[in-house]
């Protein structure tokens, strides 16, 4: 059985890719057969992998519209053990595309039909907006949503207007949706604010924040520049332990050993 989760936050600088990448990382390092969509028309994780979006034969793009199988355009990272659905410039007009497509909101879902069974995992990350490209993500997300926080007071308001956000899709398109859990990102010890956010989010998702919470870290920033997770560029940072008891988290969670 496949699980499929979406990242999401309508807010930048979350962590949101970062988070992708890396959980995705670890849940490989877990034996995991792991497969990472961008979904964002910056291709932020296909570039962080090392991968070069302006000579993609190929991206999600041609997916969602039909002009090409899923699986044709899977990439795989053999030294990661992963493998990415890459994004290209090309997606940004897809918001525009949609508008007049039937059964608009469904073209993600659909294009992934064709790879289920096929991984253990499927993590979409999302463009930081919440247009026709995030709703196809809602959609898509089976087994609910990942939502990154940053431990900053601002993120309390997005994090208001996306659960309004994900309310709207549960009532008119997908009524099963559900939030899988809230992981606290850049979190910084040192500042009362940081805590504060901390104490706040567990107190509007009690049964739904998970307990790893992410450290503000420069080897997590570092990492992308070298096409790497942080589980391979720096693995014995906070981040890297981060992010690897956030994957055994949502493994537990999902009720699988490792």
């Amino acid at each position: 059985m496949t699980r499929i989760y979406t990242l999401v936050n309508q807010k930048g600088g979350v962590g949101k890719t970062t988070s992708t990448i890396n959980l995705a990382a670890f849940l490989a390092k877990f034996g995991q057969r792991v497969l990472i969509v961008d979904l964002d028309p910056q291709a932020n994780a296909t570039s962080c992998l090392g991968v070069d979006k302006n000579t993609l034969a190929g991206s999600i793009y041609e997916a969602m519209f039909g002009t090409a199988s899923t699986t044709s355009l899977v990439l795989r990272n053999e030294r990661l053990n992963l493998d990415i659905l890459p994004a290209a410039p090309g997606l940004a007009g897809a918001e525009v595309e949609l508008v007049n497509e039937r059964e608009r909101e469904f073209k993600l879902k659909t294009a992934l039909a064709e790879l289920d069974g096929k991984y253990d995992y499927i993590l979409i990350d999302c463009p930081p907006s919440l247009g026709l490209l995030t709703v196809n993500a809602l959609v898509a997300a089976q087994d609910g949503v990942i939502i990154p926080v940053q431990c900053e007071y601002l993120a309390l308001e997005g994090l208001g207007q996306l659960t309004l956000t994900i309310n709207l899709v549960r009532s008119a398109l997908f009524p099963d949706l559900k939030v899988r859990g809230v992981v606290l990102t850049m979190f910084d010890p040192r500042t009362r604010l940081g805590t504060d956010v901390v104490a706040e989010v567990n107190r509007h998702f009690p049964q739904q924040t998970f307990k790893s919470v992410i450290p503000r870290s420069i080897r997590l920033a570092e990492a992308p520049s070298y096409g790497l997770p942080i589980s391979a560029y720096a693995p014995s940072s906070p981040g890297a332990k981060a992010y690897e008891s956030l994957a055994r988290e949502v493994l537990k969670g999902d009720g699988v050993k490792i």
